[in-house]
């Protein structure tokens, strides 16, 4: 770990090219603990100097990480996974203080994070091109090579593990990275760049500049030496990023945000329905991109579903990430006051609340779990991402309206179905518009499982062995093994 545990100092810098770094204009930010208010660090805020610095030495760190044996880099991810393991409660500690969620939930967090490094350190040796059968006179082969300076823009819910998310497969595949943590959280990712040139990740491989979008996401995204970037946010900064990545022609990965439908059939399991369903909308206070943050269920079982959902929400204990409660506070008080306008255009709207709708008074940004029915889908808080502890109930009469109502969103990110008909949890899986589908549970995905999303919830994958083909590219090799010169062949048309 660090020397200094981020909670107990005044000021953290960037992490460069294997150092601590000052910020060139002496700007910083101010990160605060959203149970109490109270500021944490001052933390260094990027010029677009200070990027340009960061990718310059991601950049001149690249060849020789790309020429790295694979089952070297395989060893040092490992050894960086081992050490998350180790580090596991302190990490949590500061995830749980600057982000504001449970003790237990940020120590699983950390445990994700630790497994990412463990499942692509045993990638690296792996990561095998194929032969192609052109004929006799030519082998032919294709080979998987990293782009190079990969930019990592990570969010404020998961800033622990979306850093290992992103970090471990691009680092496995050869590429270097600069990352770029929401300007709410930095604290964990600083310290996981720190803990990887500890196991052994040479300088200048993991690099992380902290402050704003603007100036510094946005001059890591629009950089013309990065060469391929993943974002995971809110749609219209993805929208943003892809503009300025095609000025480069730049790839992109995009995980954006999702507006998830719970289909809940009559003859589902409803304690389990309603046990994943508040598990899937109060976890982190609802900041999860894959939160079951709408139920769309059958007129015959609403009433039961409805007084199951209400009872475990209104038994929710709330407290801060120390007290390790069921629930801590929404993240900002940006994020609150968002909660707070979404509950009452709800109100306003004729939704009626069920339960919960309240900002506590207490130091904070605290807010109850909160669950609206008598929702119908034109409503806002049916179609738009709230990131907060609110759960919209919408009643339907059968199948095929279920389906029409849960697909009629711009989102696809995940989706979920609850019933014992095993043919018709396979018919409306595969009708769903949803990169991810769980049947009778909720978070079924794992560090395994590829994840992304339909329409604008994003472009790509991440986890699994297909989060590796965002930071590979093919190269195809033709050698010529004729005895004949003619040189008659020609460009494919």
């Amino acid at each position: 770990m660090g020397n200094t545990p981020p909670h107990h100092a005044e000021t953290r810098e960037f992490f460069v090219g294997g150092e601590r770094v000052s910020a060139s204009a002496n700007e910083y930010l101010v990160t605060r603990n959203p149970s109490t208010t109270e500021p944490i660090a001052r933390v260094a805020a990027a010029a677009a100097e200070d990027v340009d610095a960061a990718v310059t030495t991601a950049r001149e760190a690249f060849p020789a990480w790309r020429d790295t044996s694979p089952d070297e880099r395989g060893r040092v991810l490992y050894r960086v996974g081992q050490m998350i393991r180790e580090n596991r409660r302190e990490l949590a500690e500061i995830e749980s203080l600057d982000q504001g969620k449970p003790i237990s939930q940020a120590e699983s967090d950390m445990d994700g994070a630790a497994r990412y490094f463990e499942y692509y350190a045993g990638a690296a040796d792996k990561l095998e091109g194929t032969s192609v059968p052109v004929g006799t006179g030519q082998v032919d082969f294709t080979v998987r090579e990293p782009y190079g300076v990969s930019a990592q823009i990570t969010p404020w819910n998961f800033p622990g593990n979306l850093f290992a998310r992103g970090v471990a497969p691009a680092l496995v595949a050869g590429n270097t990275a600069v990352v770029k943590p929401a300007e709410q959280t930095p604290l964990s990712t600083l310290e996981l760049a720190e803990l990887c040139a500890e196991a052994g990740v040479p300088d200048g491989v993991v690099n992380v500049v902290t402050g704003y979008g603007d100036p510094a996401g946005k001059a890591l995204s629009s950089h013309s030496d990065v060469d391929t970037i993943t974002f995971t946010g809110s749609v219209p900064t993805g929208r943003a990023i892809m503009k300025q990545a095609a000025d480069n022609i730049v790839d992109v990965t995009l995980e954006l945000g999702g507006k998830n439908p719970a289909v809940v059939f009559p003859d589902a399991d409803l304690a389990s329905a309603a046990k994943w369903i508040t598990t899937a909308i109060f976890t982190n206070a609802g900041q999860v991109c894959s939160a079951a943050d709408r139920v769309v269920v059958h007129e015959a079982a609403h009433d039961e579903l409805l007084e199951r959902i209400v009872a475990r929400a209104e038994a929710y204990e709330i407290g801060t990430g120390e007290e390790d409660l069921d629930m801590g506070p929404l993240a900002s008080e940006e994020q609150l006051e968002k909660v707070r306008s979404a509950i009452k255009s709800a109100r306003e709207a004729g939704a009626t609340l069920s339960t919960g709708g309240r900002v506590l008074d207490r130091p904070g940004y605290f807010v109850e779990p909160t669950v609206f029915t008598d929702v119908t889908p034109g409503m806002a808080i049916a179609q738009e991402e709230i990131f907060g502890p609110v759960l919209s109930i919408l009643t339907v009469s059968n199948g095929e309206e279920a389906i029409e109502i849960a697909n009629d969103v711009e989102y696809g990110l995940v989706a979920g179905v609850f019933t014992s008909d095993v043919t018709r949890a396979h018919r409306i899986a595969r009708r769903l518009e949803a990169g991810n589908v769980y049947i009778n549970k909720w978070f079924g995905d794992t560090v395994q499982t590829p994840f992304g999303g339909y329409k604008a919830s994003g472009i790509g994958r991440e986890k699994g062995q297909e989060a590796l083909d965002s930071y590979l590219q093919t190269k195809n090799i033709a050698v010529n093994i004729s005895d004949d010169d003619d040189d008659t062949d020609r460009p494919a048309a």
